[in-house]
């Protein structure tokens, strides 16, 4: 369904709305019906009193859309008075993937309800389309959602606000392939192609990775052995991959690689959809450099294609890890047309041993990073993300005792397990 007609109100009867109240609650589920429903006490405490809103901005365009969303949230953040509560929403067609168009739920409570103010300024401005839905209580108690409809009929009709049974799936995974994962080069390059008017440094990100490509396709299949080190920040992946390097006389490389460090601030501005094909980029740029490396040596790798995938999931997928999809969903699959390493380790140490190693830190941090930090909740799902990926699977390492405890470890899991061999052996 195309997003500009769903300015029809009844466009949005097929579908089924989601709110989330906060990340440690199951978000409320609703949906459009001519008919009114039986009164429900989730819908009576979402609702409650006041003026209410659903807010999205309609783009058939998807950079726009993700640019629109993103500036529709700091417009309504600033222009909110007090007394209203903006919370994070949804629209989608049930098991329909890339159904989801994400929205805000707007509760006003204000003395002057000044909210409808705020949203109606925003709508004069433009440029973006934005479409409002607002709800209103009847006497009997029942609740009507209206909109500014383009045909009088329309304006007439009345819709009631009903219960929607919670889908199997959590309704935010309908969209994670091709918008926060990237399973083929392919994909991500187009979305920063689409940039390039908007963001030039889309262009320069674009030929450094034609660039790689050309490398790649002219350099023959590995034969020396591809190490991942992945894990969240302090859990010791820098002093590891050091120790690898020397013990097995490896190759040491990063990712996203050091080529793009100079894009990394600008692109981390940028809503989900294109920070993630970024990112993605920036892997098959490694995978290039794997793949001429490894030719001549061992290669060592301090994170790839677990860290991009098992963040976007975390970040995408909100609420509780229960959300997360479970093993086996396509999801967490590899790109086929990704290097595949040897050889991938998770470190994992407790979180106060985080927390404590953090402290003698001062490194700059993304906001994802810096989210591990201070939410327990989305830490878990980072955790749980990378542990669920596959083919290649992690192999976790209590990365706790000393430094040369982690790594003897490590190199008696390559030695025996996995049977790839240190200098000495080969």
């Amino acid at each position: 369904m195309a997003n500009r007609s769903l300015s029809r109100l009844a466009q949005w009867c097929s579908r089924v709305f989601m709110v989330e109240i906060n990340q440690k609650t199951e978000p409320i589920y609703f949906a459009l019906s001519s008919k009114p429903s039986a009164h429900n006490i989730e819908l009576e405490a979402l609702f409650g009193s006041g003026k209410l809103f659903s807010v999205y901005a309609l783009c058939d365009d998807r950079v726009q859309s993700a640019r629109a969303h993103a500036e529709l949230k700091n417009a309504l953040a600033e222009n909110l008075p007090p007394g209203c509560a903006l919370l994070d929403s949804a629209s989608f067609l049930p098991d329909i993937k890339s159904s989801l168009i994400k929205g805000f739920f707007l509760q006003d409570n204000s003395a002057l309800s000044s909210a409808e103010r705020a949203v109606t300024q925003l709508q004069e401005k433009g440029p973006v389309r934005l479409c409002v839905l607002t709800y209103t209580r009847e006497e009997n108690g029942e609740y009507l959602c209206s909109t500014v409809a383009e045909e009088p009929a329309e304006r007439e009709r009345k819709y009631y606000v009903t219960p929607a049974p919670a889908p199997q799936r959590h309704p935010s995974t309908l969209n994670i392939i091709n918008s926060d994962v990237f399973y083929q080069m392919e994909d991500a390059y187009k979305v920063l192609q689409e940039c390039c008017d908007i963001i030039p440094e889309s262009k320069a990100v674009l030929e450094l990775v034609m660039e790689q490509q050309l490398e790649f396709n002219n350099s023959h299949d590995k034969r020396f052995p591809v190490i991942v080190i992945e894990g969240l920040d302090a859990t010791g992946k820098t002093t590891l991959t050091c120790s690898l390097q020397k013990a097995l006389g490896a190759v040491l490389l990063k990712s996203p690689p050091q080529c793009l460090a100079c894009f990394r601030q600008r692109f981390d501005a940028e809503p989900p959809l294109i920070r993630r094909a970024f990112y993605a980029l920036g892997n098959y740029i490694t995978a290039a450099q794997i793949a001429r490396e490894s030719s001549h040596a061992p290669v060592v790798v301090d994170r790839y294609w677990h860290s991009t995938a098992a963040y976007a999931i975390a970040t995408a997928v909100s609420g509780r890890e229960e959300n997360l999809p479970a093993v086996g969903s396509e999801i967490y699959e590899w790109p086929s047309d990704l290097l595949r390493p040897s050889l991938v380790l998770l470190l994992s140490v407790s979180p106060e041993e985080r927390l404590r190693r953090l402290t003698h830190r001062g490194l700059d941090k993304t906001e994802e990073e810096s989210q591990l930090e201070i939410n327990h909740l989305f830490r878990r799902k980072v955790d749980e993300a990378y542990k669920k990926i596959q083919n290649p699977a992690c192999i976790v390492v209590d990365a706790s005792p000393s430094p040369e405890q982690v790594l003897q470890q490590v190199l008696c899991l390559i030695k025996n397990k996995y049977n790839l061999q240190t200098p000495d052996h080969q």
